[in-house]
């Protein structure tokens, strides 16, 4: 977006006299919430303009000139979009799918091309597009922390063909091989695992509390009451200490890649 909103804000914070911190209490945010806004990283949501508007004395700019987002997710997955971008660490668990911020754009649109009701091409563009922009969390080089734990089924599971498949997979062992991410793979052959159920995605900040998203068909959910997320964070634990080192992870996804290479 435009930075123009985020440099208001941060004109009217220090006019103020205020610093982050203090505005982001006064506001009820955290302090890198008003960061990523500051920065044009992040747009606040109706709710926090009002807030920011309060806490400043600025009636009802911030809330009524909010910059307009062309970002196209589901509904329920909105709130995780935020969190996922303020995140120092991701831990990713996917059941039938490559994680979002790890797809390719062909990987991408071969799962978003299968939505129902169908969407037109224009459409699809969009979702694509909003799922490129972000995986760009992975272009800083150290945050977020990412781990992606993918049940073998991921990596057998034919999405867009053969062709699609093997880059998908040689994408992700690169990013392993560079460090920017850990890769786990749970085999087949451990059968029955305590994140058979849905997929999981655990976050951790800098300056509030984790939560973490669940997420089956049509439908998402941001657990942040403290007993659950420590529950899902044991279980993800749990599930970790069963799946293959990083080391035989990637000699898998190698080998499947190649594989799909020589069905092409």
């Amino acid at each position: 977006m435009s930075n123009i909103y985020g440099e208001w804000l941060k004109a009217q914070r220090e006019a103020a006299g205020l610093t982050q911190q203090e505005l982001a209490t006064a506001a009820v945010m955290t302090r890198s919430h008003i960061a990523h806004i500051e920065a044009g990283r992040r747009t606040p949501s109706k709710e926090d303009a009002r807030r920011l508007d309060r806490a400043l004395n600025t009636g009802d700019v911030l809330s009524s000139f909010l910059p307009d987002e062309d970002t196209a997710v589901a509904g329920y997955f909105e709130a995780a979009l935020q969190l996922e971008q303020q995140a120092t660490m991701i831990r990713e668990f996917a059941l039938s799918f490559i994680p979002g911020i790890l797809q390719t754009e062909r990987y991408a649109r071969a799962v978003l091309s299968t939505s129902f009701p169908p969407v037109g091409e224009a459409e699809c563009d969009r979702l694509v597009v909003t799922r490129l922009e972000r995986a760009k969390i992975l272009e800083d080089p150290v945050t977020p922390v990412v781990w992606a734990l993918l049940d073998e089924a991921v990596l057998r599971r034919m999405v867009g063909g053969p062709e699609v498949m093997a880059e998908q997979l040689r994408h992700i062992v690169k990013l392993a091989e560079s460090g920017r991410a850990r890769v786990h793979v749970l085999p087949f052959g451990l059968g029955v695992h305590p994140l058979m159920q849905s997929m999981l995605t655990l976050l951790k900040f800098e300056d509030q509390p984790p939560v973490a998203y669940s997420e089956g068909i049509q439908v998402g959910k941001i657990h942040d009451s403290p007993a659950m997320v420590d529950r899902l964070e044991g279980t993800y634990d749990l599930a970790l200490g069963d799946a293959m080192p990083l080391k035989e992870s990637l000699t898998l996804m190698r080998a499947t890649a190649k594989d799909y290479e020589h069905r092409e």
